[in-house]
């Protein structure tokens, strides 16, 4: 069931009908929760995926309430770190940010935008302590 629901939840997302993608999301998570029956993967995909439609309302933090326990559920899911990642980044948290995107590139070296994302913390994190520092 958790399946079925979670490719109807993919579905929504793609066609940007936030608010029903997020309704099937919350019923993978609670079938999972409930039933035990599903993979940590999708349960961990259902959490990233709630999170970034939180993310696109720009509620922030509820979205990395839920890539955290998308990374709890499944730590070896690079993505949610990524989004974590790219939130922390935006509200200047730029050391958690750095992890984050580390933690990403530890995981699949080969993620691009992480390699990005990387660089552009640490100029941005250097800036900041050059700022704070009156240099």
């Amino acid at each position: 069931m958790a399946s079925d629901l979670l490719r109807a939840a993919h579905a929504q997302l793609e066609k940007r009908h936030l608010a029903e993608a997020e309704a099937l999301y919350e019923r993978v998570i609670k079938s999972c929760a409930r039933d035990r029956k599903c993979s940590i993967e999708d349960l961990a995909v259902a959490f990233n995926n709630r999170g970034q439609i939180k993310y696109f309302r720009v509620d922030f933090y509820e979205a990395m309430d839920d890539y955290t326990e998308a990374i709890r559920v499944n730590p070896n899911f690079e993505v949610p770190y990524y989004n974590r990642g790219l939130i922390l980044y935006r509200l200047g948290f730029f050391d958690e940010a750095i992890k984050d995107f580390q933690k990403v590139l530890q995981l699949n070296p080969k993620f691009e935008e992480a390699k990005i994302s990387l660089k552009q913390s640490v100029l941005d994190n250097e800036e900041k302590r050059r700022r704070v520092a009156g240099i």
